[in-house]
């Protein structure tokens, strides 16, 4: 899925607030600002305005051998950040490219490019190639490969249109997960034996699962998810505080995420407002 130029706009309760990002005007309640404005840290000094972000600095790790012409066309206000993620788990050195130059055919966010004219877009897709770029990263098989290739189509097919639900010109009003719903309840049941999707492992399966849950309580930020799953709560949580989330999310994204899961395992804080901000 991608961010188009006229990007999804959240109906929301609280008063609205338009904030510019760039080639996209999104609408969003005060609560939901979080996700935007909170990840300001993310935009280097060196950025072209709001044109690119800061990649995430390199960890101790030692840097993989593949290619650095990797370039990452998006914004911290689309969901690039979940492409960055990716690559922060995978080692892999992305390069934030001037949206000015952007070469995805249709002028949508996030996209890819990489040596030899590679063009990649949908985040599916892109998350797809950096697992083939990194295939010596622990993904060994064709078995492993098509799991995890199978849970990136499962959240962009079918994971998305519950966590938001649109009206038909693709406002996003409201949240699925505020229902029980048929295949999250079977998530949760997988979840009840495995920490992870995958082989028990973490992998770009959790990458593109997590993801769009853990959009879901950055907008949504009243939905409560325990009573109902509590195995989806546990692995959230679980992904929302490893390191490569919080450097792609920013710092405070992550602390409210941790934090806001926190509250629904303890059953408290449902009284309270985000950060006592709003």
């Amino acid at each position: 899925a991608s961010c188009r130029t006229t990007a999804k706009s959240i109906v929301a309760k609280q008063s609205a607030v338009f904030v510019l990002i760039p080639s996209t005007m999104v609408r969003f309640g005060a609560a939901s600002l979080l996700l935007i404005a909170s990840s300001a840290a993310a935009f280097s000094s060196t950025s072209n305005g709001l044109t690119s972000y800061r990649t995430p600095a390199k960890s101790n790790q030692s840097s993989t051998s593949l290619s650095m012409a990797l370039t990452l066309y998006g914004s911290q206000g689309s969901r690039s950040p979940l492409v960055n993620w990716a690559a922060n788990e995978l080692n892999l050195s992305v390069e934030a490219g001037d949206l000015s130059k952007n070469p995805h055919p249709f002028g949508q966010i996030p996209c890819l490019t990489d040596d030899n004219g590679v063009l990649v877009f949908e985040s599916g897709a892109i998350l797809n190639y950096l697992q083939s770029k990194a295939a010596d990263k622990g993904m060994h098989g064709d078995k492993k490969m098509a799991e995890v290739s199978s849970w990136i189509s499962w959240a962009n097919a079918s994971l998305d249109p519950i966590c938001f639900l649109e009206t038909p010109d693709g406002k996003v009003y409201d949240t699925g997960l505020k229902n029980q719903n048929k295949r999250i309840q079977r998530l949760d049941d997988l979840l009840s034996k495995s920490p992870f999707l995958v082989d028990g492992e973490f992998s770009l399966a959790d990458v593109a699962v997590a993801s769009y849950l853990l959009y879901v309580i950055q907008f949504f930020p009243d939905v409560e998810l325990h009573s109902k799953w509590p195995n989806i709560v546990r692995y959230m949580k679980e992904c929302a505080g490893r390191e490569g989330y919080g450097k792609a999310f920013g710092e405070r994204v992550q602390a409210f995420c941790v934090a806001r899961l926190g509250e629904m395992e303890s059953g408290a804080g449902k009284e309270k407002k985000l950060f006592g901000m709003f």
